[in-house]
């Protein structure tokens, strides 16, 4: 396993008026080349949960490991984990500080002591396979579009050649086609370059469509750890949580209790359309006969 957590709570303000309890006795695996998505309500412990992955949070109790080490052993070398495992924030532009792209994103393997050649060529293979056509590499990273500015932070973190990367509401503002057009640029970069993705959103329909395994924080705690198709079967349970599934999984549900026999199970616009056209030609059998 690459990233382990270990009953693992975390409290903020400990010993304080303002004492709270964020995560309660987490255990979780993550493997390589997973593609993960973590929901959860505001105030649920997501957030608190991934900045653990890389030591940005050290637990009150519990050990979090990587490749079998426990980060928190004296010695460790944190700042070498934070490059296995990269983070991009929320707003990610807002992390964005050089005169041009290039050398906003030169600027990691700069810090990695790699040499001026070779941090020019891991920022440009970064930036093409994080979809940033060349001509903005001399642009001003604060005068491109903010989907954009997206795709360079992640390049920022892709030069790194890290082993796990972590996208924290990486589509916040940005428009539907946007969102599709970079969540459709992560997946590319998980299957061409075999990473571990972790994914936060509050999005369901885009951990139905990008991610192999889910995961609902819900209280501190993991609430629900599979598919998407199966955690999302639960969608009542989910509700009183301050969640909810896809628009098609209660679209499915509607049709069914309808007498139309579709996969209630479908998650995707895709699913959803093959399942109903074979319940209607089924039906349209079933009536011949």
């Amino acid at each position: 396993m690459l990233i382990e957590l270990k009953n693992v709570s975390y409290t903020y303000g400990t010993g304080t008026v303002y004492e709270v309890s964020a995560l309660e006795n987490i255990n979780l695996n993550i493997g390589e080349g997973e593609f993960i998505g973590v929901i959860g309500h505001t105030g649920s412990g997501k957030s608190t949960l991934i900045q653990h992955f890389n030591g940005l949070i050290r637990p009150s109790s519990g050990q979090v490991l990587f490749a079998g080490k426990d980060i928190w052993e004296p010695g460790y070398d944190l700042r070498s984990l934070r490059t296995h495992v990269g983070l991009v924030f929320q707003y990610p532009e807002n992390q964005l500080f050089e005169t041009d792209v290039l050398k906003d994103v030169m600027f990691g393997p700069k810090n990695q002591g790699l040499t001026l050649e070779e941090c020019e060529s891991r920022a440009r293979a970064a930036l093409n396979q994080s979809g940033v056509p060349e001509e903005l590499y001399s642009a001003s990273p604060f005068e491109i579009s903010g989907g954009q500015k997206r795709r360079v932070a992640i390049a920022g973190v892709l030069a790194m050649d890290p082993e796990v990367l972590i996208l924290d509401e990486p589509t916040a503002g940005l428009d539907p086609a946007g969102r599709d057009e970079l969540l459709g640029q992560i997946k590319y970069l998980r299957d061409k370059r075999g990473i571990t993705v972790i994914l936060v959103t509050h999005s369901m329909e885009d951990v139905a469509q990008y991610a192999s395994r889910l995961l609902v924080v819900h209280e501190g705690r993991i609430a629900f750890d599979g598919p998407p198709k199966k955690v999302f079967m639960n969608y009542r349970e989910l509700e009183t949580m301050g969640l909810a599934a896809p628009q098609i999984t209660y679209i499915m549900h509607a049709l069914r209790e309808k007498g139309l026999m579709v996969d209630v199970s479908a998650t995707t616009v895709a699913e959803a359309k093959r399942s109903i056209l074979l319940a209607l030609s089924r039906r349209a059998s079933e009536k011949q006969e």
